[in-house]
Parts: structure tokens; sequence; C-alpha cells
């Protein structure tokens, strides 16, 4: 990420936090086989190589609405399997593809971040139970939403690779 050195301020501090915790998520799969990487190791569904997965399609869909808006967020014509095959490694997938598909959509969001003419832009959050009602996010508040996302699942992983063969990334 070579274009971030001249990145400085506010930008930097983002840039920075989410190669921090990109880190950290990335660091959970050293040394995995594509079978160890599909395991589940808890009671949880997730596996390490679904982590990757759904951690990068979060961010792509979250980068998506701070340019489109909402309508990057419209999940309404995706079936249920769909939508549960976000969150795990499946069969033909591989770890090592599903880790530079997460690069490239990182670096995508730093190229994001880094030009953006305005953090302060907003658009409206789209219906959801989860969302409060008439909200808008700016596209700060997004990107803090991706740092937290990662971390949160970034500890998820942690747990995943103790129980998978005792290896720990952040303890």
């Amino acid at each position: 990420m070579s274009t971030t050195q001249t990145t400085t301020g506010e930008r930097a501090d983002l840039l920075s936090s989410l190669a921090k915790q990109r880190h950290f998520m990335r660091y959970t799969t050293r040394g995995l086989t594509d079978e160890q990487a599909a395991q589940r190791t808890t009671v949880s569904e997730l596996s390490l190589g679904g982590l990757i997965k759904h951690v990068a399609l979060t961010e792509r869909q979250w980068a998506r609405f701070i340019v489109e808006g909402p309508s990057a967020m419209d999940f309404s014509g995706m079936s249920p399997d769909a939508w549960t095959s976000g969150f795990r490694m499946l069969e033909g997938e591989t770890l090592a593809v599903l880790l530079e598909q997460y690069e490239q959509i990182a670096s995508h969001t730093d190229e994001l971040v880094q030009t953006l003419p305005d953090l302060d832009a907003a658009h409206p959050l789209p219906q959801a139970p989860w969302f409060e009602p008439g909200a808008s996010w700016s596209a700060r508040r997004v990107l803090l939403h991706i740092v937290a996302e990662t971390a949160q699942h970034a500890g998820h992983a942690d747990i995943i690779r103790e129980s998978l063969d005792g290896a720990k990334s952040m303890g």
C-alpha cells in the first residue's frame, strides 16, 4: 500500500486501523490447508475461510454503499442459500483465492479512502430491522463500521484457530 505514505490525518488513521485489523484477520489463516480453513471448530457455523469470505464481501458491500448509497445494500433478490454461502467456505473454494479476493477488495477500499472528496458525504441506510429508521451514515461512519466488523471477526477467527490447532493470533 505504497500510496498510503502520502495520506495524512484522519484518512491515514482510518487506513492504519483497517490495515491492522485486516492483518489480524489474515494472520489467523497462516499455514493452513484448504481443509483446515473450511473446518468448523466450535458450535458456530463459522470457519476461518468462511470468515475471510464474509469480511471481504461485507467490506465490498459497505464500500459500494459509500459510492452508490442504499441500492448497494439491496439483498431482496438474494436467496437464503446465497446469503448463508457468504459465511462458509464452499466446496471448490480455496483459501488462497479467498485471501486474494480479500486483498483486492481491501486495495479498492484503501483507494476509496484516499480519493473520497468528503468523508462527511452521507447516504440513508436501507430499511432493515437492524438499522435505526431514517438514519444516514457518512463515509466516515461506514469506514469505522468496516474497522469494527473486521476487528470483531478477527477475534472470532482467533478463537476458531486456537480451537483448530492451538495456534494463537492475538494472545
